[in-house]
């Protein structure tokens, strides 16, 4: 189910439940619903701008998209368009590959959002990071943000692992502090995605 089937007022008064998160919800405000996207466009978009800055990742972006007629990476245009021409955007080979591996994801599979719709969380994620090059915090992403499912809690993330760590006075480290994240997290289901969209505002806008 997308974000758009709940209902804020019983998020809220779920997660208001956690004592912590409560206070987080106060400082930052409550959030609007997210609105569905484009799937190709934004795994296009997520792939370049991935270890850049915000500022990096646009402009590279803006560049990848100034390649194509009306800026439209048109699936089948990607795939046959030259690395040392994407390169040319400011790409990396790897980076350039990853995208040309999308493109022709889409031209095989599609990525029609009504029928990935109909996949449950797991199905879609192991669906998305089939892709060569779509790691599985990209589909968690694209999952979040583009698809708007509720319930998904992106462990491997640094900005929820060290908010979550410093709220919650977490001790563990890998996979014991994942599984401590897990076991906080159990009282946000189902709405952990937007318990995590409020973790990252409140490090990005509190001062500390």
């Amino acid at each position: 189910m997308g974000l758009t089937s709940w209902k804020s007022e019983d998020a809220y008064k779920v997660l208001r439940r956690d004592p912590v998160l409560k206070k987080v919800i106060r400082a930052t405000g409550e959030l609007s619903h997210g609105k569905n996207r484009d799937i190709y466009f934004a795994l296009l978009q997520s792939i370049t701008s991935q270890q850049l800055s915000a500022k990096a990742g646009d402009t590279i972006f803006g560049r990848f998209l100034d390649l194509f007629p009306e800026g439209i990476p048109v699936p089948e245009k990607v795939v046959k368009m030259k690395v040392e021409k994407l390169r040319g955007a400011g790409l990396s080979f790897a980076k350039a590959g990853y995208l040309k591996n999308i493109a022709e994801f889409a031209i095989t599979n599609g990525f029609e959002y009504r029928k990935l719709n109909k996949m449950d969380d797991p199905e879609l994620l192991a669906h998305l990071t089939s892709i060569k090059g779509v790691g599985r915090w990209t589909a968690e992403m694209i999952l979040m943000f583009t698809m708007n499912r509720p319930d998904i809690l992106p462990v491997d993330d640094v900005g929820i692992r060290n908010e979550m760590r410093s709220l919650y006075k977490l001790k563990g480290e890998g996979k014991i502090l994942s599984a401590q994240m897990e076991e906080v997290s159990i009282a946000w289901k189902p709405y952990r995605t937007l318990a995590c969209r409020h973790l990252w505002r409140y490090r990005d806008t509190i001062v500390k």
